[in-house]
């Protein structure tokens, strides 16, 4: 028992420094409050957790972080360069679950109930031309996205500028609560309804119940243009802190000894409400995480699990059996796949009793999670263009991405690109074998770029980037936008005094973006 204790202890303590020097800000400003475990000691083998780790380097998900809790404890934590616990990740649609939670707290507080009428909090957009569908449309129906509008409006109504009106004068289609149909839009209107009964966006109403106790701190979140939080997307937080959350749930509410939010309040938002598609077959739906039931704005999973979940694979995974909770931020386009990942090595690996520490396994995955990371673009080739392009200006012709110019500096100190748009230029320096960290107000690929007031206010984005030169007059830029699941890559081709440009996001490979032209102009 005392060589046990001594292992556990020491890997603790690794466990701990290694956090800390991983983070920017001071020690003393960083606070740990979740307890870091040794994987025996939880029931799990730590071989297990690495044979996962390598199964995510050799899949074709792209895997930014990953977190696991087992009885309240991390015992596995990792990141991939140049992803870092420091940073905070775009949720995507795991917002939506922080907007329930913010009605909870409403509920909680008497302030509203979920089967109030909708249009009763807007009475300045009723009139008689309400539709009897949306008299009768309640919180309830937006928190299980049984709405009854068909299509879902999410494409269309972000682009407008006042985004509850449009809402309800948006047909409803179905009974509401009789059908589910995911709808983003929903969950704005849930944010809608936070701030009309408190007078305070989302994120400010959350603070003092949820991100102070939980010491959940550097996170934002987009708007509308009237100051609405966006709801159902848009909130960027740090793995860890995803981490809390899901653990905040598995606890019934309860943090630190304080009921945090009710248990009654958990129960009901994270318990089946609707079947998503009841006319599949059952050996379909066995096989689905996205047929096990919606509840309020969280998912039910297979093996008695529940989740809040982002476009391209942000994960919150709660798995009450097994008293667990995963965090993963990723960039995939099959969300199933990371899934089933972790049902298929990690639910298996977790064991009702400790088990024996083995002292090469945990060294074994500490030097796994320490060599973590996603391929730099290659220096193995160079150019004689180099020097020849270097400091020059290529003017480039009208285009959808209003990029006036483009310019390359490389020198021994540093390499940076410029891109000049009409009322600003964007310096963003780049490595060559090596990633350059900057920040840039420029915003890289985002899937919902198109709504009005998208991306605006919030801090400068952090980018790793890097070139490389792929033949001998292709020149290949990565800009890793590290605080979002994408990656924007353009290539540049020179033929004599003209380049031209083709951009890539690394959400849509195959999307076919025009090329862009352009030549030279000057030299600096």
């Amino acid at each position: 028992m005392i060589k046990q204790f001594n292992m556990r202890a020491l890997y603790g303590a690794y466990l701990f420094f290694l956090f800390l020097a991983a983070c920017e800000k001071p020690v003393e400003e960083k606070i740990i409050d979740l307890q870091r475990g040794v994987p025996e000691a939880e029931g799990v083998p730590s071989s297990s957790i690495q044979a996962f780790l390598e199964s995510a380097d050799t899949s074709k998900h792209e895997f930014h972080s990953f977190m696991f809790l087992r009885h309240g404890k991390v015992i596995a934590e990792s990141w991939w360069s140049p992803y870092g616990p420091e940073l905070p990740h775009t949720m995507y649609s795991t917002s939506k679950s922080f907007t329930s939670t913010a009605i909870g707290f409403a509920v909680t507080e008497k302030l509203l109930t979920v089967n109030d009428s909708v249009i009763s909090f807007f009475p300045e957009y009723v009139t008689d031309s309400v539709s009897d569908f949306m008299a009768a449309l309640t919180v309830k129906d937006l928190l299980t996205m049984s709405v009854g509008q068909d299509p879902d409006p999410s494409a269309t109504i972000p682009g407008d500028s006042l985004w509850v009106k449009s809402f309800l004068y948006t047909p409803i289609i179905n009974k509401p609560g009789t059908k589910f149909l995911y709808n983003s839009m929903a969950t704005y209107m849930l944010s809608a309804i936070v701030t009309k009964v408190t007078g305070q966006k989302v994120i400010d109403y959350l603070k003092p119940r949820l991100f102070d106790p939980l010491h959940i701190q550097g996170i934002d979140w987009e708007t509308d243009l009237v100051g609405n939080n966006t709801g159902g997307w848009g909130l960027r937080l740090k793995t860890e802190d995803m981490a809390k959350f899901g653990q905040l749930l598995l606890q019934k509410g309860k943090w630190n000894g304080e009921q945090i939010l009710s248990e009654e309040w958990i129960a009901e938002a994270t318990s089946f409400k609707i079947q998503q598609s009841p006319e599949l077959p059952a050996e379909t739906k066995a096989k689905s995480d996205w047929l096990q039931g919606y509840c309020y704005q969280f998912w039910r999973c297979r093996n008695n699990a529940f989740r809040g979940d982002g476009a391209f694979g942000q994960y919150i995974i709660v798995m009450p059996d097994q008293d667990a909770v995963i965090a993963i931020t990723s960039e995939t386009s099959d969300m199933q796949g990371i899934l089933n990942m972790v049902w298929d090595q990690l639910l298996p690996a977790m064991s009702d009793d400790e088990l024996p520490v083995d002292a090469a396994a945990v060294a074994s995955l500490e030097r796994k999670v320490a060599s973590l990371a996603l391929t730099i673009p290659s220096a193995s080739l160079a150019s004689t263009l180099e020097g020849a392009i270097s400091e020059k200006v290529f003017e480039l012709d009208s285009n959808g991405r209003n990029i006036e110019s483009i310019q390359f500096q490389f020198g021994a100190t540093g390499s940076n690109v410029v891109m000049k748009y009409k009322d600003t230029s964007y310096a963003i320096p780049i490595g060559w074998g090596e990633w350059k960290f900057s920040q840039t107000q420029r915003p890289g690929p985002y899937l919902v770029a198109r709504a009005k007031n998208a991306l605006k206010g919030l801090p400068p984005f952090k980018v790793a980037a890097a070139y490389s030169w792929t033949e001998e007059n292709v020149l290949e830029l990565t800009l890793r936008y590290i605080e979002s699941p994408h990656t924007e890559t353009i290539i540049c081709t020179f033929e004599g005094e003209d380049v031209m440009l083709d951009f890539k996001w690394s959400f849509a490979p195959t999307m076919k973006a025009p090329v862009i032209e352009g030549e030279l102009v000057e030299a600096q």
